[in-house]
């Protein structure tokens, strides 16, 4: 008797949890699988050739193979100019995958007249949800928004989309580099906020000789790493216009500094950060130059 009590309240339990889940789909949009062919990208579309490439594609175009198509559906809307035909509000991969695998997809119909900006905004909340977009396929995604039209500046997309200026302004800065300087790294996919900002400050001081640099590096056919890419950059910036390479400056076989001299014959000199102890100062350094320099 207590054992079939506690069936009934275990079946109950779980009829409880099932209408729960009924109760959820309810007022959900319709479900259907469809001919990949008439579904097309996004005009906003942000996934760079790279991300159908890259290993984690791969996966899931594996596990899309085994499962016999997509689990997780994708997010269409009706064309309105072109009938039985959709377009993505997110699921790009997937729909790839499913393209490559002659597999039908199973994709979600969203039919209640969805505006631009709220497709666009699904389609920023989904990627930032799944977090695996890179920096430059958001900042593509939010340039080309920006230069259609759909938002009328940077602070009212941010508004919009409830992400931080300084977020936007961040990928914003990786899709605005040059393509000549895109083109040194591997793909532009490994590029970060950071990379960025120091080539912005490098292109604002020095554009033309960072492009002239960027323009030989990008020839290579075997990519250097983001962090090589830089110094390349970089470190031929400050050398541009020496006489001679930077030497270094040893003090007990230890090497404290660098010192230079441009074509026009003057001396630079850098003492490397924790050289001088806390009872020095740049003073006392100054001193002694000019001491040498009365000898």
């Amino acid at each position: 008797m207590l054992q079939f009590r506690g069936q009934m309240l275990a079946t109950e339990n779980e009829l409880g949890k099932l209408k729960e889940q009924v109760k959820s789909f309810e007022g959900a949009a319709p479900t259907r699988k469809l001919d990949p062919h008439v579904i097309e990208p996004s005009r906003w579309a942000n996934r760079h050739p790279d991300s159908f490439s890259n290993i984690a594609f791969l996966r899931l175009k594996q596990d899309i193979e085994q499962a016999g198509g997509n689990v997780q559906p994708i997010l269409v809307r009706p064309r309105t100019d072109q009938p039985e035909r959709y377009e993505i509000v997110f699921g790009h991969r997937r729909h790839r995958a499913c393209s490559e695998l002659g597999l039908p997809v199973l994709a979600m119909i969203d039919t209640t007249s969805i505006s631009d900006q709220e497709l666009f905004s699904v389609m920023d909340r989904e990627n930032r949800e799944r977090a695996d977009l890179s920096p430059y396929e958001q900042g593509s995604m939010y340039r080309r928004a920006l230069d259609q039209g759909l938002y009328v500046s940077n602070r009212r997309l941010a508004e919009a989309l409830g992400v931080s200026h300084t977020w936007v302004a961040n990928v914003l800065m990786v899709a605005d580099l040059p393509l000549v300087v895109l083109e040194c790294f591997s793909s532009p996919l490994v590029v970060q906020h950071r990379h960025a900002k120091v080539l912005h400050a490098a292109l604002e001081q020095d554009r033309k000789g960072v492009l002239r640099r960027a323009e030989k590096l990008r020839q290579q056919v075997r990519k250097p790493s983001p962090a090589a890419v830089i110094d390349a950059l970089l470190a031929a910036a400050d050398s541009e216009g020496l006489a001679s390479p930077p030497q270094s400056i040893t003090v007990d076989g230890k090497i404290v500094g660098k010192w230079s001299k441009d074509k026009a014959g003057r001396l630079s000199i850098l003492i490397e950060s924790g050289m001088l102890r806390d009872d020095q100062s740049g003073d006392l350094v100054a001193q002694a130059i000019a001491k040498a320099l009365q000898a």
